[in-house]
Order: C-alpha cells, then sequence, then structure tokens
C-alpha cells in the first residue's frame, strides 16, 4: 500500500491489534481457523537471526493486527492482544498518562528518533498502545 492509499485514522480510533507470544507460528493457525484472518510472513530480525511474525488479514485482505513472537524488540511485551489507538500527539497523550496516574511501559522510536507508538497502562492496570497514523 503507497501513502496514498493509506488508510486514515480518526483521534481516537483502533488501528490494529497484536498478540505477542512464545510460538506465533503455531497461534498464527489458530486465529486463522477460528476467525478466518489470513496469515501473511512479515521479515523479523533480531541478535538470534531472522524470523517470520505474522501480519493478519480479513477476508478483504485488509490488516487487521499481528501475531508476533516475544523476541527481538518484543521480547518484554506482555502475552495479551494490545490494540492501537490512533492519537493526536502520542507525547502528549504519554504526558497525560503519567499525569492521570498511569505508566509507560515502552516506547517505540523509528530510525529518526521520532515516536512511532508507546504502550501504556492506565491506572487500573489495563495495557494498550497509542499511536499516530495520520
Amino acid at each position: 500500500m503507497n501513502d496514498q492509499e493509506k488508510k486514515k485514522y480518526r483521534v481516537g480510533t483502533i488501528v490494529s491489534a497484536d498478540l505477542t507470544v512464545a510460538n506465533a507460528g503455531e497461534l498464527k493457525d489458530f486465529y486463522s481457523a477460528v476467525i478466518g484472518w489470513i496469515p501473511e510472513p512479515f521479515k523479523m530480525k533480531d541478535e538470534a537471526g531472522s524470523y517470520d511474525d505474522y501480519v493478519m488479514k480479513d477476508s478483504d485482505e485488509n490488516w487487521i493486527g499481528g501475531v508476533c513472537h516475544a523476541r527481538g524488540a518484543n521480547s518484554d511485551i506482555p502475552p495479551q492482544w494490545i490494540v492501537y489507538i490512533n492519537v493526536a500527539d502520542i507525547q502528549t497523550s504519554i504526558d497525560k498518562c503519567i499525569e492521570l496516574g498511569g505508566s509507560v511501559l515502552k516506547e517505540s522510536r523509528n530510525a529518526n528518533g521520532q515516536l512511532q507508538y508507546a504502550m501504556i497502562k492506565d491506572p487500573y492496570g489495563a495495557v494498550l498502545a497509542v499511536t499516530k497514523e495520520n
């Protein structure tokens, strides 16, 4: 998908959901059979070598989310579905989260140092991620 075809997300919209587990290869087959999602390999690499995580697509081949191995950058992500929600500004959301009693579990930045997403925990312990997709 090129930039002109990129889907536009309103602030507050769920962009995707990812699950990180020890064996994504087996679990992607579970979700394919139970829900009907179509897995597509997504090449990854860590210090131990190359492996595939999986982009999960619906029957129209729209990206829904991912099933990922708990390796590399994902090694510290809890094994639960994490929803990614579009926000107006990631840093502002991080600051407000902390101010209101939440915490930041992880920040991810691109090669230019810009925030790609932040995984946060609300004051009651629920985990989600904020991202900027527009």
